[in-house]
């Protein structure tokens, strides 16, 4: 049977297609009956319908022609690449799949480079030709100049009408090379990613290596030496189907019946109890990049917070939080994403799913520090940041980032990048028109606002694709809010020292003008260990204390009015300001 079974993934820029070829290869291969058919069959979260984007990876078998092929619909945001990374191991071969009227953007090459280290087969492929602004030709010589292959290698498709898909699975069934199997070998699965069903608790996507899984069968973790049962066996169709073994080759799914991800880890290897076997080559763990605070705007919904996020964490490996305390905001949690997208996705999901509101601080990005002691520490939230005489030197982590973009606005990005303190590499050309500049930009001047800006100077063509380098040495400090001469921890930030005043100066300005007048006068300061760089204050409301005066002599009116400036500045000295969320909601938007 392993010589008729073909696992393959679709890799492609985010927004190239790749759903909806899912779903014309469902549709023409009968695994989805018409009755059943909708777009974006695979994309099981409201959110990934809204938005039109994957954000799991999702697999799903088909049969045709006698073939048993095993598909990986895969996500395309920079965000979820650890989500394509993942799947790649679990199959032979990739469908790389390129929009006709955009042509290669930056996470196409991305992902075919991610796709030729694990040695995939790779079948190009040009989608969306029926659209009227399709160049389809152009991008054939953009692939043919990328992967060294001849035209007549690319296939021409549109998942919409469903031209060419037909031919496209029977390049899968030819080119895709079957499935290594030895035979008498111990089982050996691969977890590729892993899913929480409150009603069978956590259900292992596996892909099978070596040997065979039956249910009842007794197995263990390799990494954890930690023991299961296996309750169900089976497929994607791509509903859950219940099948009575898997088989070497094959991709599917383990009920595990455990109450926890976390003891199902991705890229362990399964086998059964008492045998001794090599453990697959697993994958690195995902290191979340992004930090921000989470809280909730009333306080007594913390105990739902924890659970909410608890069960966040069941379906998503990449999302770590620890408890976290702030005199302003309350309890809430130190959350770690992979990126802006994942933290507004994340948000949007605890809001939708558990009905929370919630105020989240400034993202901010893990930084290592060097003591005069000898000892380093990473510290992931500004409040925790050391006195600066204790620290020898504080290191950030710096990005290789590839922006593909049209040569007209090499000009204008180039102006961006170096406002954001880009180190240039190099400039490649894809062909005539087409550049991908190379930088090196700190992850801190990327999360903000860069991408948005990007768009903007590049009216919108610009694509980008960004990895982890390195630390690299940097000078920042942190900043302190004060607000009649209290800390607002919740303000506190790190920031760079020869922009640091500028900084300061916005966020009180933008304080100025959200916060409420007092009955006293209040000063709004920001300050470096206890050096004011930018202040501003806001006048108190006055009682006209003399409107009761008629005639008389003028003593009678300085007497009220010294009185009255005795008591606002006793009450400057003793008054509190409660800051509304408004204030901090427009600080965080920068």
């Amino acid at each position: 049977m392993e010589n008729k079974i073909r696992n393959f993934v679709i890799i492609a820029h985010i927004d190239h297609g790749k759903s909806t070829l899912a779903d014309r290869m469902l549709e023409i291969t009968g695994t989805v009956s018409k009755r059943e058919m909708k777009d974006q069959l695979l994309d099981t979260m409201d959110i990934e319908r809204e938005r039109g984007i994957t954000i799991k990876l999702q697999p799903v078998r088909m049969n045709y022609k006698g073939y048993e092929l095993n598909l990986i619909d895969t996500p395309g945001h920079v965000d979820f690449t650890y989500e394509v990374s993942r799947s790649l191991l679990a199959a032979e071969g990739a469908i790389l799949l390129v929009d006709a009227s955009q042509g290669i953007q930056a996470q196409t090459l991305a992902n075919l480079y991610l796709a030729m280290e694990n040695n995939l087969m790779i079948i190009p492929a040009v989608n969306k030709i029926d659209l009227p602004n399709a160049q389809p030709e152009k991008v054939m010589d953009e692939i043919v100049k990328l992967l060294g292959c001849t035209k007549e290698e690319i296939y021409k498709v549109s998942g919409k009408t469903g031209d060419g898909v037909a031919e496209l699975l029977d390049a899968v069934i030819k080119k895709v090379p079957e499935p290594k199997v030895e035979a008498n070998k111990d089982l050996r699965a691969l977890i590729f990613d892993s899913v929480y069903d409150e009603y069978r608790g956590v259900i292992a996507l596996v892909r099978i290596f070596d040997g065979q899984v039956e249910p009842g069968n007794k197995l263990k973790f390799v990494s954890t030496n930690d023991e299961i049962e296996a309750l169900e066996v089976g497929h994607f169709s791509p509903k859950y189907k219940k099948d009575a073994k898997l088989t070497m080759g094959e991709i599917g799914y383990i009920v595990t019946g455990l109450h926890n991800v976390s003891q199902c880890r991705v890229g362990d290897t399964i086998t059964l109890v008492g045998k001794k076997v090599e453990p697959l080559p697993g994958y690195q763990e995902v290191k979340p990049m992004v930090y921000a605070g989470v809280f909730c705007k009333d306080g007594s919904d913390f105990n739902k917070l924890r659970e909410a996020i608890e069960k966040m964490k069941l379906n998503d490996a990449a999302l770590s939080y620890e408890p976290e305390n702030s005199q302003a905001l309350g309890f809430g949690f130190r959350c770690g994403f992979l990126g802006l997208l994942h933290l507004e996705i994340f948000q949007e999901r605890l809001n939708r799913e558990f009905g929370l509101e919630l105020i989240v601080t400034i993202p901010s990005v893990a930084y290592k520090i060097y003591f005069s002691n000898g000892k380093n520490e990473m510290i992931f939230n500004p409040m925790s940041f050391p006195d600066p005489t204790a620290i020898v030197k504080v290191e950030e982590p710096i990005m290789k980032v590839d922006i593909f973009t049209p040569k007209d606005y090499l000009g204008s990005i180039m102006k961006l990048t170096t406002e954001k303190r880009g180190v240039y590499i190099n400039t490649e050309y894809l062909d005539e028109d087409v550049a991908i500049l190379h930088y090196y930009i700190p992850l801190t001047q990327i999360i903000v606002d860069f991408y948005d800006k990007l768009k903007s100077v590049s009216s919108g063509y610009a694509s980008l694709n960004y990895d982890f380098y390195d630390y690299e040495s940097t000078e920042v400090v942190k900043m302190d809010i004060l607000v009649a001469d209290e800390k607002v921890e919740a303000l506190s930030m790190i920031t760079y020292k020869d922009s640091a005043y500028h900084a300061g100066k916005r966020v009180v300005d933008i304080l100025k003008d959200t916060l409420p007048r007092q009955q006293f006068m209040v000063k709004i300061q920001a300050s470096i260990g206890g050096k004011i760089i930018a202040a501003e204050r806001i006048s108190a409301l006055r009682k006209d204390v003399t409107a009761k005066l008629y005639g008389g002599d003028w003593t009678r009116r300085a007497k009220l009015l010294e009185k009255q400036k005795k008591g606002k500045k006793k009450m400057m000295g003793m008054g509190k300001v409660d800051i509304p969320n408004e204030a901090f909601l427009a600080v965080l938007k920068r």
